[in-house]
């Protein structure tokens, strides 16, 4: 049976095999209704999921599915335009693989983007929040299973997931901007159903500032092959009302359409000042 780092290599191989062997050295992953950073990238290679070996094909209609390879600020980027969730059915290995690659294409940090619905009273919709910590409530763990040394160590610290001068900088540059910007803590749970009232209020309770159904299963293997990850939500529905509103996708998708071009904004700057 074909392991994962023979997976990992032989995913490797075919995309270094299409891009020229392009060696970025920062991973992106674009989030819902986020997938408008691309138009930033100077692009020089484009793949569809669909093409890549071992990749799965993202199901969620406002993920485009297509790893794209360029330059920001002259610096070389990977981009995932649309990411996986466990809600499609996927394993967590399966949601993850993608990181496992970018980290074996040469990437050195990971930028993280998604929409989340605040929990703290301070958020209002179109705030960002950039992670500093999460708790993890998904059922399946990314890292269960056999381990590779080669990856990372089997029981890999988790104090600092997000890197702390990635969020100094990043917090800086909201600041600079004149942007609401918060820090704080990402609830992850397994979706695709949004919270009930009840729910919104037990992931307070626990800590949280925003709740989502992405992102710490991607920062958790990144963080486990020692990749500095940097993470951001912008809040596209509120939670912590009284009597929270109804909430559909094309909600979500207006909010974020809106706040995207500060998120844009704050990696770009990032990306440069890396």
């Amino acid at each position: 049976m074909e392991n994962i780092l023979d997976k990992i290599k032989e995913t490797v191989a075919y995309i270094e095999s299409q891009t020229n062997k392009f060696e970025p050295i920062v991973g992106i992953i674009l989030g819902t209704g986020l997938g408008a950073l691309v138009n930033e990238i100077a692009i020089e290679y484009t793949l569809e999921y669909a093409a890549i070996p071992n990749f799965p094909v993202s199901t969620v209609e406002s993920h485009s599915g297509k790893l794209i390879f360029g330059t920001i600020a002259n610096k070389k980027v990977v981009a995932m335009s649309g990411r996986f969730h466990y809600y499609e059915g996927y394993s967590m290995q399966q949601v993850t693989f993608p990181v496992r690659v970018m980290k074996f294409l040469g990437i050195e940090k990971l930028l993280i983007s998604n929409a989340s619905g605040g929990l703290n009273p301070i958020q209002q919709i179109g705030d960002l929040m950039i992670l500093n910590d999460h708790i993890n409530l998904l059922p399946a763990h990314p890292l269960r299973g056999k381990n590779e040394p080669e990856l990372g160590p089997r029981f890999p610290d988790m104090s600092a997931t997000y890197d702390r001068e990635l969020i100094k900088r990043g917090m800086e540059i909201a600041k600079q901007n004149s942007i609401r910007c918060h820090q704080g803590v990402y609830v992850s749970i397994t979706g695709p159903c949004l919270e009930t009232p009840a729910e919104y209020k037990y992931l307070r309770i626990i800590g949280g500032d925003v709740v989502g159904m992405s992102t710490v299963p991607e920062a958790i293997v990144a963080h486990h092959m020692s990749v500095p990850i940097f993470a951001i939500s912008v809040i596209t529905d509120l939670g912590y009302l009284e009597n929270p509103l109804p909430v559909s996708l094309e909600d979500v998708l207006r909010a974020a359409r809106i706040a995207e071009p500060k998120m844009t904004l704050i990696i770009k700057e990032l990306i440069a000042s890396s």
